[in-house]
């Protein structure tokens, strides 16, 4: 997805609003000269890398039957891609996963913390110091066919948004080359941005797969990645993550915060999804242009399926699916969270990515559809720390018992 997709919550536009509130405009910081200096170290490239360490037995995790039997469904739906897939985190290996995927394959419903006892360990990647915030799935008004009050286009992937050729661009970080298009003259360039896209840039080339009738509910769906379209007759309508434009994010909360609107203070507005939206009603000028600030834009598919697909093409779940940075946590695998947000404790599956969700002992939890879910994850922001779960024998190939990193 998403990650996901892609996503406010899921891609770091929700802001904590602990602190106090920001300075209107930033301190002035006097010139940097030129001079010698130390390079910094690059971050570690995965979990392997950054170190690991012996956790608690599961067995002394304070597991619920409940979220336990949710989070076995989705580490059974995982299976596939875990015992075929390159774990990307360096932790574990496709062979690794098999007798646990055999097992949850036809394990019952009367033992569900039984099953993870038995078939996993638990390792703190770093410091296991973890980060949590929190994505749904949006439901907003959204109509298949162009009707009076639905004019939001909600676009599929275009065919001109392509990866450039070797030697037409740099190479990304990661070695990919950058997405775009190529222009009448044959030359590479960066693709249309949120302000161009919502000026027209795309109209007329038959891309529209539905409208939505409020602009800034099919924001926030975008930032999500995934959502369900409402049409006025009732029909629901799922879509999901087909890709982006290839521009960066920009989580429009932090925006808020620098310019020192988000707080406490008179004028000032929550760092929670819903703080940010109502700053947008009743700002509506500058509510445009600062949504305008995230240049990134999300492209959709219809989805036929139960829910909303995650990064391992199977659905998210609410209550029981996370997005992680595969580099730290094997996409597929439990984790478990202790958190300072009751809510969010307990045993969960990473299935699903994020723009935002990048780093160790960073998180994304899923919360499904409805009003409940979008007021928890909309505030969900929470820390504590946080274990890998990875089949047994993982520790000691690793050399990593406990104690040691």
């Amino acid at each position: 997805m998403t990650a996901m997709v892609a996503v406010l919550a899921a891609c770091g536009g929700i802001v904590p609003t602990t602190g106090g509130p920001s300075p209107t405009r930033p301190p002035v910081r006097p010139p940097v000269r030129p001079g010698p200096s130390t390079p910094l170290p690059p971050p570690p490239q995965n979990a392997l890398v950054l170190g690991v360490r012996a956790g608690p037995a599961v067995s002394s995790l304070p597991m619920t039957a409940a979220k336990a039997a949710g989070a076995l469904a989705s580490f059974r739906e995982s299976c596939a891609r875990l015992t075929s897939r390159t774990d990307g985190s360096g932790l574990t290996r496709p062979a690794d996963w098999r007798a646990a995927c055999a097992a949850a394959a036809g394990w019952g419903t009367a033992s569900p913390i039984g099953f993870f006892a038995s078939y996993f360990e638990t390792v703190r990647v770093g410091d296991g110091s973890a980060y949590a915030t929190g994505y749904y799935e949006p439901e907003i008004a959204g109509s298949r066919t162009p009707q009076p009050g639905y004019s939001v286009p909600v676009y599929a992937f275009p065919p001109d948004l392509v990866r450039a050729r070797p030697g037409d661009a740099q190479p990304l970080k990661d070695g990919r080359m950058p997405l775009g298009r190529y222009g009448p003259d044959g030359r590479f360039t960066s693709y249309f941005d949120r302000a161009q896209i919502t000026n027209g840039a795309l109209g007329g080339q038959g891309l529209e797969i539905a409208w939505a009738a409020d602009p800034v509910e099919f924001f926030f769906l975008q930032v999500q990645g995934s959502g369900r379209l409402v049409a006025p007759d009732g029909t629901v309508t799922r879509i999901g993550y087909a890709g982006q434009n290839g521009l960066a994010y920009t989580g429009i909360g932090g925006v808020m915060r620098d310019r020192g609107l988000v707080g406490s203070g008179p004028g000032q507005y929550s760092g929670s999804m819903q703080g940010i939206m109502k700053y947008i009603r009743e700002h509506p000028v500058e509510g445009h242009a600062l949504m305008n600030q995230n240049r990134s834009w999300v492209f959709f598919k219809v989805l036929n399926g139960d829910g909303p697909l995650g990064a391992l093409n199977v659905p998210v779940r609410g209550g029981a699916s996370v997005a992680a940075d595969p580099r730290f946590v094997p996409l597929g695998a439990p984790v478990w969270l202790d958190l300072d947000r009751r809510e969010a404790n307990g045993i969960w599956v990473a299935q699903d990515t994020g723009g935002a969700i990048k780093g160790a002992n960073r998180f994304d939890t899923f919360w499904g559809a409805g009003t409940r879910a979008r007021t928890v994850a909309g505030g969900m922001s929470g820390r504590g720390s946080a274990l890998v779960l990875v089949p047994k024998g993982t520790l000691a190939r690793l050399g990593a018992g406990p104690g040691t990193r």
